[in-house]
C-alpha cells in the first residue's frame, strides 16, 4: 500500500479529514498539520517484531517481582521520581530552551559513576558534549556518548553497550525507519515514542528522552505522546532567576504532587535542599505589602514571601495582575475582602507576586495573600515575624489546612515567632516555642495584623 496524507491537530491529536484552520475537537487555532502516513502493514510488522507472542496470563498465576528502584544520586530528581528510576521505565522531560534540560540529564549520568550509562545526542556532537562535561566537573568512566540520529542505530548501540540507563537528547530530532515524515513531525515522534517504549520494556532499561515544549508551554508533538511514557517531567522556571522547579505531570509509579528545587550556577545545577531559606529576603523589615506563607508543595513545607502593591487606577479599568498565583483565585480573594471586610478595592490596580520565580498553588496560601494586600492598601508593614497558613472561603472563614505541623515546625526552624492558623484545626503542640494564633475569620486576622477590622 502507497504512503498517505493525513491531517492531525497538533494540540489534541485528533484527525480531520482536510486542512482547517481551527479544530474540530478541541478549538485551536492553527494546530491542523499535515503528515505523510506509510502503509499499515509495514506498521504492524514492526511493531509485531518488538512486542514478541506472550500468551495471557491469569492475575493468580502472576508472580509480581519488587525490583529496586535505581538511585539518581540526586535527592530531588529521586523525590520527584517517587523514590527512583523504575527499571523498563520511559520518562519524558520536557521544558523551555535553555532552562536546563541537557544540563540535568548529563549531570546526573555523570554522577552515577558505577553504572553504565549512555547519553545519545541528535542536537550536539560529540566535541559540544565534551565541552559541556568539562564546565560540569565530571569524567566519569563509564559514561558514554553518542552523536546520532536514527532510532535504529541508537538501539542497536543499546543492545551492545546494555547501559543501565539511556539518555535520549531529543525526542524531535531522532528518526525511524518505520515512518517516512520527516525528523520532528508527528508521525515520527508518535512513532519514535512507541518504539522506544516496546524496546524499554523488552530490556527492562530506563529511558529518559527530552522533549522539546511549544509556545502554548505544553509539551510539543502529539498529546499522545503524553499517554506513550510512564512519566511527565516538566522543568520549569524564570531565566532571569536562578532556581529551577522539576514537577511531575504524570507518573506511573510515584506521586504526581512532589517537587524537586534547584540552582543554576557556572558549574551545573546545585540541589536546594531548604529552599525557605533562598525564598525568603531579610531586607523586607519595615516595608509594607509583604506577607510570609506557610505553604507545602507534596510533602515539602516551603515558606514564600508574598508581595502585593495596591496603588489608585491609572486607567478606567483597574489592573488585576499576578505573577506565581492563580489570577483567577486573586480575583475570588479581592471579591471577598470587598463583601465580608469591607476593604473598598474596586477603584485600585493590585499587583501580586511570589518572589523567587516559582508557581505555587496551595490554597493555604489565601490568607497570606489577603494579608500582603491588607498591608499594601493600608501602607501599614506586618511584623516580620508572623507567617500565615490559611484557606479562605467565599464567606470569609478560614479552612483547615494539610499538614499542619510541617509549617508550624518549618516556620519555627526558621525562626518565626508566630503563625497564624484556622481555628479549630488540631495540631500537635509538645516541643513549640512558636506562639500559634488560631482565627476563625479573616476579619478577625486582620484585627490581630494591623488592630483594625475595616477601612
Amino acid at each position: 500500500m502507497k504512503a498517505r496524507i493525513e491531517y492531525t491537530c497538533n494540540a489534541c491529536g485528533a484527525k480531520v479529514p482536510q486542512m482547517l484552520g481551527r479544530c474540530p475537537v478541541c478549538g485551536e487555532w492553527g494546530t491542523i498539520v499535515e503528515e505523510t502516513v506509510q502503509a499499515p502493514a509495514k506498521n504492524a510488522q514492526a511493531a509485531r517484531s518488538l512486542r514478541g507472542g506472550q500468551a495471557p496470563q491469569r492475575l493468580q498465576d502472576i508472580s509480581a517481582q519488587h525490583e529496586p528502584r535505581i538511585d539518581m544520586r540526586s535527592s530531588e530528581l529521586n523525590r520527584v521520581l517517587g523514590g527512583g528510576l523504575v527499571p523498563g521505565s520511559l520518562v519524558l522531560l520536557g521544558g523551555e530552551p535553555g532552562i536546563g534540560k541537557s544540563t540535568l540529564a548529563l549531570q546526573v549520568l555523570m554522577q552515577m559513576g558505577e553504572r553504565k550509562t549512555l547519553y545519545a545526542s541528535g542536537e550536539e556532537s560529540l566535541n559540544q558534549l565534551k565541552l559541556r562535561s568539562e564546565r560540569l566537573a565530571g569524567q566519569p568512566d563509564n559514561l558514554y556518548l553518542l552523536a546520532e540520529t536514527s532510532l535504529e542505530a541508537i538501539l542497536q548501540h543499546v543492545r551492545d553497550l546494555q547501559p543501565d540507563i539511556v539518555v535520549i537528547d531529543s525526542i524531535q530530532t531522532i528518526a525511524t525507519e518505520a515512518a517516512e515524515s520527516t525528523i520532528g513531525s508527528l508521525s515520527q515522534v508518535r512513532e519514535c515514542a512507541n518504539r522506544i517504549l516496546l524496546f524499554a520494556k523488552e530490556q527492562n532499561i530506563p529511558f529518559l528522552i527530552v522533549g522539546h515544549i511549544n509556545k502554548e508551554g505544553s509539551l510539543a508533538g502529539p498529546k499522545v505522546l503524553e499517554h506513550i511514557v510512564d512519566t511527565v517531567l516538566q522543568f520549569e522556571g524564570d531565566q532571569h532567576y536562578m532556581y529551577r522547579i522539576l514537577r511531575a505531570q504524570k507518573n506511573r509509579f510515584g506521586s504526581t504532587s512532589e517537587l524537586g528545587i534547584f540552582e543554576m550556577r557556572e558549574d551545573g545545577l546545585r540541589e536546594v535542599t531548604n529552599p525557605s531559606e533562598l525564598l525568603l529576603s531579610s531586607s523586607v523589615d519595615g516595608l509594607s505589602g509583604i506577607a510570609v506563607a506557610a505553604a507545602v508543595e507534596g510533602i515539602r513545607p516551603l515558606l514564600i514571601e508574598v508581595q502585593a502593591l495596591v496603588s489608585s487606577a491609572a486607567y478606567g479599568t483597574p489592573q488585576r495582575s499576578s505573577t506565581g498565583f492563580d489570577v483567577r483565585r486573586l480575583n475570588m480573594l479581592l471579591a471577598v475582602l470587598e463583601k465580608r471586610v469591607g476593604f473598598k478595592l474596586m477603584q485600585k490596580d493590585v499587583f501580586l507576586n511570589i518572589a523567587g520565580g516559582i508557581r505555587i498553588n496551595d490554597p493555604a496560601t489565601d490568607l497570606a495573600v489577603m494579608a500582603a494586600v491588607l498591608s499594601s492598601n493600608m501602607d501599614i508593614p506586618l511584623d516580620h515575624g508572623i507567617c500565615l497558613a490559611g484557606e479562605v472561603g467565599l464567606a470569609g472563614e478560614i479552612r483547615p489546612v494539610n499538614r499542619l505541623d510541617q509549617r508550624i515546625h518549618e516556620a519555627q526552624k526558621l525562626g518565626f515567632s508566630r503563625i497564624f492558623i484556622p481555628a479549630g484545626q488540631q495540631y500537635h503542640s509538645k516541643g513549640l516555642t512558636i506562639e500559634v494564633i488560631p482565627v476563625k475569620r479573616v476579619a478577625d486576622a486582620f484585627r490581630l495584623l494591623v488592630g483594625k477590622g475595616d477601612k
